[in-house]
């Protein structure tokens, strides 16, 4: 098999990733539809902002208490049982947007629900992709994964800004939940042996023995501090504000603003077939500063928002944040140990996204009282700013690859 498929070789990676690309597929439409909704009911970026906010929220409550989880229980089980949970909390929000019946603070309360649910799938998530294949295949089966979400992305959002248009956004939810409900038994043909953790110590010390992983290592407290500010950002500009704009500005347009999306997903795409083949040495220095290059579309949005301009930029944007998914993915699973894997990832998933809802409940305030054009440019630049100040930590910028995962193409 060449190396661009070797982690096809192993028979629970092959589940897993059959799994995990039916969910990314039937819910790839969930985001620009839940967007849509809300804004149909409210047509005020605040309200936006408020649903998604709560989503964050959830999820920064639980996520270290699913990172300890993750590393105590089958992960596996740990996916299935939360997505029990996502078809229950999904299938009520199209239920009250079939009826008609749905109000901002229902879609507050469920998006709770959901953030809840994926508190506790990430560090699973996170933990269990070690375990299905090789080290010298890691940076194969990442960015596989990585080629299904953007595959799927490409054409999703068309899909999605095309059936919001016409049947509404409640089919999109009927969807994801057909999804999910057909990946639960797929995941129960992934047999990995039971996880390391012998019990017998408390909650409460395995979340301190995950924080001392966590801080231990500066290359890792360096960039999450860095997203910290970035997700920030990109969650209000980006989530917030682009949809905002797409409904109400002629040039961009709804349609468009899908068109957009999917062009992000195209660079992802096509990023992702060259890390199949082609080792990437430097992790975090080309991660980072692949990174940096989101801020041209922030700055795209806010100067001129034309569809194929803005297209262009989300494309240049996409392939860059993947040499990063993918570089960041690596450094974790190759530095950290397999079964404290799930707790550092769950330290990294709550300072990545802890200002994520100040950042939405801010840009939903800005686009209000602000000319949108100087929000978006001076966020854009800012973005650029925090990312490449990274760069002058030197685990970040000499972080490598450990001896035997560089082996030469086949």
């Amino acid at each position: 098999m060449s190396r661009g498929l070797a982690a096809m070789q192993d028979r629970n990676f092959r589940w897993f990733f059959l799994a995990r690309a039916i969910t990314m597929i039937a819910g790839s439409m969930s985001s620009i539809a839940l967007a849509f909704a809300v804004l149909e009911i409210d047509n005020d970026a605040l309200s936006l902002s408020f649903v998604l906010a709560a989503f964050t929220i959830s999820n920064i409550v639980f996520v270290l208490f699913g990172g300890v989880v993750a590393d105590r229980l089958p992960r596996a089980l740990i996916i299935q049982s939360c997505y029990v949970v996502d078809i229950l909390s999904i299938g009520s929000i199209a239920a009250l947007l079939f009826t008609g019946t749905a109000t901002i603070p229902a879609l507050v309360v469920l998006s709770v629900v959901n953030g809840a649910s994926t508190a506790f799938v990430m560090p699973a998530m996170q933990g269990i992709i070690p375990q299905l294949t090789t080290p010298e295949h890691l940076q194969q089966a990442n960015a596989m994964l990585s080629f299904v979400r953007s595959a799927v992305t490409i054409g999703g959002p068309i899909i999605a800004g095309i059936l919001v248009a016409t049947a509404g956004p409640a089919w999109a939810m009927v969807v994801q939940a057909l999804g999910w409900l057909i990946a639960i038994p797929i995941l129960a043909l992934v047999k990995l042996p039971p996880p390391a953790h012998g019990g017998g110590t408390t909650m409460f010390h395995d979340l301190r023995i995950g924080w001392h992983e966590f801080w231990s290592r500066s290359w890792l407290w360096t960039v999450v501090i860095a997203f910290m500010i970035m997700n920030a950002i990109h969650v209000g500009a980006w989530g917030v504000v682009g949809p905002y704009i797409a409904k109400n500005n002629d040039l961009l347009g709804i349609a468009g603003w899908g068109w957009v999306v999917s062009a992000e997903g195209v660079g992802v795409l096509l990023m992702t077939l060259l890390l199949l083949w082609f080792p990437l040495r430097r992790p975090l220095r080309f991660g980072m500063i692949g990174m940096a290059a989101f801020a041209i579309p922030l700055t795209v949005l806010g100067a001129h928002p034309a569809v194929v301009l803005l297209a262009i930029a989300a494309f240049i944007a996409g392939a860059g944040v993947e040499i990063f998914n993918t570089g960041w993915n690596l450094a974790m699973m190759e530095n950290i140990p397999g079964e404290k894997l799930s707790r550092v990832a769950s330290y990294d998933m709550l300072g990545s996204f802890v200002v994520m809802p100040i950042g939405t409940l801010i840009y939903g305030w800005l686009i209000t009282h602000a000319d949108p054009a100087t929000v978006l440019i001076s966020s854009g630049i800012i973005y650029a700013v925090v990312a490449l100040t990274t760069l002058f930590v030197p685990s970040v910028w000499r972080m490598g690859r450990p001896a035997g995962t560089l082996t030469a193409r086949s």
